[in-house]
C-alpha cells in the first residue's frame, strides 16, 4: 500500500501551534508577553505533538530520515510543552510545594530551551542537503529558542521576571517567520503531490553537498531528492 507524503502534515502541525504560541512572545493580537498560555494546551498535545509524529513514524515508513527525525522529534517537544499547562502532570506543582524561587524555574526553563537551541542547530545543519526553505525555517527556529534561552538565563540572573521581556518579543516575531516558512512549505509539497496543481512554489535547491571524510567518490553522488 502506497503512503502519501506526510511532510504537509507535519509541516502544518508545527507551524500552527508554532504561530499561536509565537503570537504569544511576541505580544501582538491584544495579548501580552505575560498572559497565560494555557491556550496552546489542545494544540501542543494533538496537533503539534501528536500529529507530527504521526507525520514523523510515516516519514520513517517512506524512509525520509531526517523528515522522520524531525517531526518526531519537535511533536514530542510540544507533547513535554503541554506537560507544563497541564496541572495533574505536576510540574508547576512541584516547583510551588517546594517554595521554589522564580530564579531555579526561569535556569530550569532556561537548561530546557538550551537543549533544544542545540538539537535544533544540528537540524538546520542537516536541513543544509535539503530545500533552500527547510533550511531557512531551521534557522530562523534555531534563533527563536537561542534568544528565549538568553532571555531565560537572562531573567534569572537579574531576578526580575520582566527584565527580558524585549527578547521574549523578539524571539515571538522569530517564531512566527518560522511558522511562515513551515506553512510555505507545507503549500508547496501540497501543490507539488497534485497531479494538476493551480500552481506550483519554489523551495530552492542548494547547488552544492557538503561532504564530510575522505571519500571523494560519494561527492560526486546526486544530491538526495526531497520530497518537500
Amino acid at each position: 500500500m502506497a503512503i502519501a507524503n506526510p511532510g504537509p502534515l507535519g509541516l502544518g502541525a508545527f507551524a500552527l501551534t508554532t504561530f499561536v504560541l509565537s503570537c504569544y512572545n511576541a505580544g501582538i493580537f491584544g495579548v501580552s508577553t505575560t498572559d497565560p498560555v494555557n491556550v496552546i494546551t489542545g494544540l501542543a498535545l494533538f496537533y503539534g505533538g501528536l500529529a507530527q509524529i504521526l507525520a514523523g513514524m510515516w516519514e520513517f515508513a517512506v524512509g525520509n530520515t531526517f523528515g522522520a527525525t524531525a517531526f518526531t522529534s519537535y511533536g514530542a517537544f510540544w507533547l513535554a510543552f503541554a506537560t507544563f499547562l497541564i496541572p495533574s502532570f505536576g510540574v508547576g506543582a512541584a516547583y510551588t510545594a517546594a517554595q521554589t524561587p522564580d530564579s531555579v524555574v526561569l535556569h530550569a526553563s532556561a537548561i530546557f530551551l538550551l537543549a533544544w537551541t542545540i538539537f535544533t542547530f544540528l537540524m538546520f545543519v542537516a536541513s543544509l542537503r535539503t530545500t533552500i526553505a527547510l533550511a531557512l525555517l531551521f534557522l530562523f527556529l534555531t534563533i527563536t529558542f537561542a534568544l528565549l534561552t538568553a532571555a531565560e538565563f537572562g531573567s534569572r540572573a537579574l531576578g526580575d521576571l520582566g527584565s527580558f521581556t524585549n527578547t521574549h518579543r523578539v524571539a515571538g516575531f522569530f517564531g512566527i517567520a518560522t511558522a511562515a516558512l513551515a506553512w510555505y512549505s507545507a503549500l508547496a509539497g501540497l501543490l507539488g503531490s497534485q497531479p494538476r496543481p493551480l500552481f506550483t512554489l519554489p523551495v530552492g535547491r542548494f547547488p552544492l553537498r557538503f561532504v564530510v571524510g575522505p571519500s571523494s567518490a560519494s561527492s560526486s553522488s546526486p544530491p538526495t531528492k526531497s520530497r518537500r
